[in-house]
């Protein structure tokens, strides 16, 4: 089975699309936790108790791991997740040529599925396309307020290069392990690209702390059913201002947005 394949049977098992993404800021972590050997790892295993059931994936970004203590964080993070079925997308956002390329595309032989750029081209991504059981999120249409400044530039051909790169994507998909990252702040654009790509699952950040469209973000981000939307602080931080049930407060908010997002699933 390919991960796309896994993903949907994780859906339907925990009947959520939530995304949990695991960013464990050191500076808002609690501090009884500060005194840990590792306390991202610490942190990140309490919020997967608390969150298991509702997550469809975790979504750890590599950024906050990129230091020894963090790596080490990350192995144990992604272990633990598998520990309780919870397959992990590995939010890193590589891709280059060459040996560097391919030694990006190992991370897959520890997490299941990875994000990544698209602006080096085909080349720069051939090492993670050419993994058929793992799954590959290229970003397409970011939620950040500066993506339009060259996501929305026109081509040539008239199209934005938003639109080129949802094409290109498509093209790329030859084992069906390719998605998109399209961000839920701009939901007509959800729309569109769902209409030009109709078959390639959507990685949809954007609906927690920045306030995305969460209707639009199930609507246009889920193809057959399989599509996954991300929060990170608003659930891993929910319970910030209550350090002694912050992991309560995690699976609370992770299990309302859940409820959320399945008012739009059909």
């Amino acid at each position: 089975m390919n991960f796309f394949d896994r993903l949907h049977d994780r859906i339907r098992t925990v009947d959520s699309v939530v995304s949990v993404g695991l960013d464990p800021d050191p500076s808002r972590i609690p501090d009884h936790l500060q005194d840990h050997d590792l306390p991202r790892w610490a942190f990140n295993r309490r919020i997967i108790d608390a969150t298991h059931e509702h997550a469809a994936v975790y979504k750890p970004n590599a950024a906050f791991y990129e230091d020894p203590d963090g790596w080490r964080a990350l192995e144990e993070t992604i272990a633990y997740a598998h520990g309780k079925d919870v397959p992990v997308l590995l939010d890193a956002k590589r891709a280059d040529i060459g040996n560097t390329t391919r030694q990006y595309a190992a991370m897959l032989e520890t997490a299941d599925a990875i994000t990544v750029n698209p602006y080096m081209g085909r080349d720069s991504l051939q090492p993670f396309l050419e993994d058929e059981e793992s799954g590959v999120f290229i970003l397409c249409r970011t939620s950040n307020p500066g993506g339009a400044d060259l996501q929305d530039l026109e081509l040539e051909t008239g199209e934005p290069v938003y639109e080129r790169v949802a094409a290109l994507a498509d093209l790329w998909n030859d084992n069906d392990n390719v998605g998109l990252v399209v961000g839920a702040t701009k939901p007509e654009e959800l729309e569109q690209l769902r209409e030009q790509v109709p078959d390639l699952p959507f990685l949809v950040p954007g609906v927690g702390a920045q306030g995305g469209d969460a209707e639009a973000a199930v609507e246009y981000g889920l193809a057959d059913g399989v599509g996954l939307v991300n929060s990170s602080r608003g659930i891993i931080f929910a319970g910030e201002d209550r350090s002694d049930q912050f992991a309560q407060a995690s699976g609370q908010a992770a299990k309302r947005l859940k409820k959320r997002l399945n008012q739009y699933r059909i």
